[in-house]
């Protein structure tokens, strides 16, 4: 089955999912699932249309179709990746010049709303090393407000930062795999 948009063929259908989807997540915060799933799904139906446009043999469109999701799906993990070091740089930005003890808050706000907006606090719970290579273990929360359904909570993180010239840094590998799973 085809579906044609107003003379533009299985592409154009392809292309009107896919521009339905990226608009119908801008509308909406946190939509990091429907972003993910949406952007696969959208990524099989133009690799469909392109394959049926190219070839007849089922073994080709496979390979077509396979190669437009696995592209689809790393360009999602670099989104991911980004939102995640922009959030990891805040914090960092805002653990850096406190000293021992010391608590600061920190806030993201993404740009687009493929995620939560987050906020919550940053302390330093000990200098690591100081002088040509300063680097600060740092334990942050992750507060959410209360709603209707559920009340606030925080949850607590360790990382390390390190200072990288005038800006510090995130220095840990991967210290938010229970929050984001094994993507950094």
């Amino acid at each position: 089955m085809q579906i044609w948009v107003q003379g533009r063929g299985p592409r154009g259908a392809a292309l009107a999912a896919i521009i339905t989807g990226v608009v119908a997540c801008a509308s909406l915060t946190g939509c990091n699932a429907l972003y993910s799933e949406g952007t696969t799904a959208g990524a099989g139906i133009a690799g469909a249309a392109v394959a049926n446009s190219v070839t007849n043999n089922a073994a080709v469109a496979t390979g077509i179709g396979l190669g437009a999701v696995a592209a689809a799906k790393a360009g999602v993990q670099y989104t991911q990746r980004v939102i995640h070091t922009n959030t990891q740089d805040e914090i960092a930005s805002a653990a850096g010049p406190l000293a021992v003890g010391a608590v600061a808050p920190w806030k993201v706000v993404h740009s687009v709303p493929i995620e939560d907006d987050e906020k919550g606090r940053v302390t330093v719970s000990r200098t690591i090393s100081s002088g040509v290579l300063d680097c600060k273990e740092i334990v942050f929360s992750v507060d959410r407000d209360a709603t209707k359904d559920r009340p606030a909570d925080s949850a607590f993180y360790v990382a390390s930062v390190c200072r990288d010239g005038n800006k510090w840094k995130w220095a840990s590998a991967e210290p938010a795999t229970p929050r984001w799973g094994s993507l950094q």
